[in-house]
């Protein structure tokens, strides 16, 4: 998942940051209301954990930024406030979970990964498509019951293209997507051509239909058939 931690409170919000980062994730975090909007309207994400205590305004306004721009990120909000009317008023406004100071990560992640599997593919631990099914939980996939074996970003292009299925997404838009800020390391696109060729090649070698279109001039898109 790409996720974007807005905490003001340097030390859990490193915890996090590594605790979710060492998980495979790409993690951004920010300190403040101006900067978590300003990172909101240059990129988007799969989940946002959200302190609505930030010291330059109330954290809702995050909520209020993201219902507005009818964005769909998942949000769990992670506060010291644990007063029935502030849970109330977060999940009224948008929010999807809310968990309150101190907490363990375990169960921060165990309710990341629900939110965000609840709110994208509706679904239990498994995601179906056709011929394909994927493990959510396990992070393994099988086409026609045959596992292949893929690397950890051929699994997550692949999970994208799927919950993103027949949109045409820009090449700029994979990248910000899986390396997020690393994007900006490298001098053009080919890291994405390489990964999604490796991909497709695992998935006809294991008798898949040839969903991955590439769209000239444009990126790709995971036809939904």
């Amino acid at each position: 998942m790409k996720l974007l931690i807005i905490e003001d409170e340097k030390s859990l919000c490193d915890n996090i940051f590594n605790y979710f980062n060492e998980e495979g994730n790409i993690c951004e975090s920010c300190n403040s209301l101006t900067t978590a909007i300003d990172k909101l309207s240059a990129y988007k994400y799969d989940c946002i954990l959200l302190d609505i205590g930030l010291p330059d305004g109330d954290g809702f306004g995050v909520l209020d930024y993201l219902r507005e721009n009818n964005r769909n990120e998942a949000v769990l909000i992670i506060s010291a406030r644990n007063s029935l009317n502030d849970k109330i008023l977060g999940l009224n406004t948008g929010a999807d979970d809310y968990i309150t100071k101190p907490f363990h990560l375990a169960e921060l992640k165990a309710r990341v990964v629900a939110t965000y599997r609840r709110k994208t593919f509706n679904t239990n631990n498994k995601l179906i498509f056709n011929e394909i099914t994927i493990n959510l939980l396990g992070r393994t996939v099988s086409v026609n019951d045959t596992a292949i074996i893929l690397t950890r970003k051929e699994y997550d292009m692949l999970l994208y293209f799927i919950a993103n299925k027949g949109k045409v997404i820009s090449k700029n838009a994979i990248a910000e997507h899986m390396w997020g800020d690393e994007m900006d390391m490298h001098d053009n696109f080919d890291f994405i051509y390489t990964h999604i060729k490796n991909l497709r090649k695992k998935l006809l070698d294991a008798q898949c239909a040839d969903y991955i279109k590439s769209i000239y001039g444009i990126g790709y898109k995971f036809i939904a058939e």
